[in-house]
């Protein structure tokens, strides 16, 4: 029986050493597969949409509708800004553009009666061409009147009086022709300036077509400032960072608060170039927010950023002096969050137990490679 024991207390230590070594090959085997299979960083951050809200408009600000951290929905008032000046200036515009309209009515109107003017002046100056030919043939019958005259007074074939009144009938149908030249020529000048003015109506009426878009455009200048007066949630989220207050005098473009969209989540994980031959779009990914450890997210690896994170660095490193120490690069890549994109019900489930994801959390990635 002692020798028995004897063997038994010798077997024990063996027994532990021989679990021991299985216990540490598992593990080994364990590590060595999860290295061969798997990508881990903890350099990540969850990232969102951070909305800078600015206001459009320079005015005294009237009314502030949330307060600092809450949730609002997509499309909830803000701000309101004082709109009395604001509305008397859309007014001004929309009075301007009656005005310029009537101006362009007025000159339809003017371009209209100055081609009528310009047809009428053309048929005077037909009228008197017509009288031309008139006075012209009176001028010839009065011309050969008179050749004959002079022939038949010689021999005394008419009397002296019949001779001296076909001589004023010829002076007088020239007179009468040379009154009907200038006549012609002044129907003429007057049409080429009625038809002058009629150019520069129509001219005018471009001039008031143009300053009719230009009130439409003011008109539509003072409507968007109006609008600008009611500032509007860009995304469902938490507004914060509210830097002004009710009452106060605000310049156009400054900063009034931020709004952060919690609708479209994502994880930007920094690996080290070293990492990346395995890394490929598509891959399924496990994420651990430290924030909730008890909570697994699952994800796909969307994208790759394109550059190291150095290079977009203000001062990017320069190695190239000739002696350096090579230190690893680390390389961001967007990692979707599938979880939210995919099963809204966990997302709800996840706010009704107040877990929720903010940009900034710090992650823990691990990506299947194979």
């Amino acid at each position: 029986m002692e020798k028995q024991a004897e063997k038994k207390n010798k077997r024990t230590p063996l027994l532990i050493v021989l679990c021991l070594l299985a216990l540490t090959l598992s593990v080994g085997v364990y590590f060595w597969n999860q290295s061969m299979h798997y990508e881990t960083t903890d350099d990540a951050q969850i990232k969102g949409n951070i909305y800078s809200i600015r206001t459009g408009i320079t005015a005294y600000l009237d009314t502030i509708c949330f307060k600092d951290n809450q949730r609002v929905e997509k499309g909830d008032t803000l701000f309101v800004f004082r709109t009395e000046s604001l509305k008397a200036q859309v007014e001004i515009a929309k009075a301007a553009l009656a005005n310029a309209k009537s101006g362009l009515s007025v000159s339809d109107l003017n371009a209209l009666a100055s081609e009528q003017e310009v047809s009428v002046a053309q048929q005077n100056k037909l009228s008197t061409q017509s009288q031309i030919d008139i006075a012209q043939a009176k001028l010839t019958k009065a011309t050969e009147n008179f050749d004959r005259d002079k022939q038949l007074i010689d021999i005394n074939g008419i009397t002296q009086q019949q001779y001296e009144t076909d001589k004023s009938l010829l002076a007088q149908a020239e007179a009468t022709l040379q009154q009907t030249i200038h006549q012609s020529a002044s129907a003429t000048r007057k049409t080429e300036s009625i038809r002058s003015q009629s150019k520069v109506a129509h001219q005018q009426i471009s001039s008031a077509a143009a300053l009719v878009m230009k009130c439409e455009s003011e008109l539509t200048i003072a409507n968007e400032r109006l609008h600008r007066a009611y500032i509007i949630a860009p995304c469902s989220g938490t507004v914060t960072k509210r830097s002004v207050e009710a009452g106060q005098y605000v310049l156009e473009g400054q900063s009034l608060c931020m709004v952060i969209d919690e609708s479209n989540l994502w994880v930007t994980a920094n690996f080290k170039e070293t990492q990346l031959s395995n890394i490929k779009p598509g891959q399924k990914v496990q994420l651990s927010v430290d924030a909730y450890p008890d909570l697994v997210l699952n994800g796909l690896v969307d994208s790759y950023s394109g550059a190291t994170s150095s290079s977009f660095a203000l001062i990017p490193a320069d190695n190239a002096t000739g002696n350096y120490i090579k230190v690893t690069q680390r390389f961001p890549l967007r990692i979707s969050i599938t979880d939210y994109a995919e099963n809204s019900n966990q997302a709800d489930h996840h706010r009704s137990n107040n877990i929720n994801l903010f940009p900034g959390l710090s992650v823990f990635v691990k990506i299947r490679t194979n």
